[in-house]
């Protein structure tokens, strides 16, 4: 659209499905009254796992959510909760059909690996062993035919886009991020690239994932760090805190109506935030960029440059805030290092102290308590930030919310890797 001022790009609807509430109001409610939803898990067995923690979703029934409870049998959970977050959004955006063209409303989605459980193929595994051995020649003859037909549609990433798009008819761009941490962000970014560049009017965007899986907190415990505590599920997941020790897997999923601003306006939409800017950025190779977080800092610096924000003016930082060792400590470097001496000015929650830590869906649900921070005026305490670890100097917020001073809001997330990605919002 050259020539033509860039489009203004706001956010019209939240939906989200969390371990400390479904819909907005309980999980605001949660936030704000220091509710962790970490406890012990009880959909699993936990013998032999390295963690019996976590933060589940519990009484939550896709069929209150879906278009039609026949999609559940080719849904899996990760599915089933971004379906219903977007559901959520595009009601409180209070979208009706009819009232956006079709063609000009798209989908973003963020998702990750969507673990089966070995059970689904347990029968054709059986079919092609012996006593000899496992004979992958009888794959073909018969095992495959022992496997659900519809199987494989329960683990792709990319359905949740596609039964998002079935449900309220978006049949504009549609796409699908699987960048792990930094998903929903990076969707949200690709979505405002889209409506700037005059392909759709309306978009939405979100993530979901589900780490509540054998498989899934052993590959958080053998590469990223999980909790070792065995006490309290409630103080496990300590953000900054000095004596933390590891992060706590969890399950969510959240989703954003994002418009056009004239649009939003014509229609009569309560508008939540406007995009300022959103940015990425990589750590690349080298141990210097690794232990300084070099991607984060671009990426805040770059949704920052879009944003025309100075450090100064931000309201408050929603952080990654694993609660690894490692990662607390890189995720301050960047901050100091793109904020300056106004680093200890602007306040810091880290939602992860709630909910958990789940690859896509945790960048969402944080994005989500953004957005109802700007909304509410307040920002939401770090829970168990008790003692302060002098190599992260920060200003966490503790104890309990606390109002901001200004409406403006960074909102960060980073792989292990080194994928980092940041969106600058502002109430309006």
């Amino acid at each position: 659209m050259a020539g033509h001022e860039t489009a203004r790009v706001v956010v019209t609807g939240v939906g989200v499905v969390s371990p400390i509430g479904i819909g907005n109001d309980r999980f605001w409610d949660s936030l704000v009254n220091n509710r962790s939803g970490i406890d012990f898990l009880k959909s699993i067995p936990t013998d032999g796992l390295p963690s019996a923690f976590g933060a589940e979703v519990r009484d939550f029934d896709p069929v209150e959510f879906l278009r039609d409870r026949k999609f559940v049998k080719v849904m899996c959970r990760d599915i089933q909760l971004g379906v219903a977050s977007a559901n959520l959004a595009v009601k409180d955006a209070r979208l009706s059909p009819g009232d956006i063209d079709p063609y000009r409303f798209g989908v973003e989605f963020g998702a990750g690996r969507m673990t089966f459980h070995p059970s689904e193929v347990a029968a054709a595994v059986a079919a092609c062993s012996d006593q000899e051995g496992f004979d992958l020649t009888r794959w073909g003859e018969g095992a495959m035919g022992r496997i659900a037909p519809l199987w494989l549609l329960r683990q792709l990433p990319n359905m949740p886009a596609c039964h998002v798009s079935i449900d309220h008819n978006a049949r504009g761009p549609n796409n699908t991020i699987t960048c792990r941490d930094a998903s929903a962000l990076l969707a949200l970014s690709e979505a405002v690239r889209v409506i700037e560049a005059g392909r759709a009017d309306c978009m939405v965007v979100g993530a979901c994932s589900s780490n509540i899986h054998p498989v899934d907190i052993a590959k958080f415990h053998r590469f990223e760090g999980l909790s070792r505590r065995a006490d309290d599920p409630s103080r496990a997941c300590r953000p900054f805190d000095f004596e933390r020790d590891g992060a706590v897997v969890g399950e969510g999923a959240a989703s954003f109506i994002v418009e056009r601003y004239e649009h939003a306006v014509k229609r009569g939409a309560d508008i939540y935030a406007e995009i300022l800017g959103v940015g990425a950025g990589s750590d690349g190779r080298g141990h210097a960029n690794e232990s300084a977080g070099m991607g984060l800092v671009r990426a805040i610096q770059s949704a920052l440059q879009r944003s025309k924000i100075r450090p100064g003016e931000l309201g408050h930082i929603n952080a990654q805030g694993k609660s690894t060792q490692p990662d607390d400590i890189v995720e301050s470097r960047a901050y100091h290092r793109v904020l300056g001496d106004c680093v200890l000015k602007v306040p810091v929650t880290a939602m992860k102290s709630f909910v958990g830590h789940f690859d896509a869906g945790a960048g969402a649900v944080e994005l989500a308590g953004t957005l109802l921070s700007l909304k509410h005026g307040m920002v939401p305490a770090t829970l168990n930030y008790e003692i302060p670890d002098p190599r992260c100097q920060l200003n966490i917020v503790r104890e309990g919310p606390r109002k901001l001073a200004t409406r403006t809001a960074v909102t960060v997330n980073r792989t292990a890797m080194g994928q980092s990605a940041a969106a600058v919002l502002r109430a309006i």
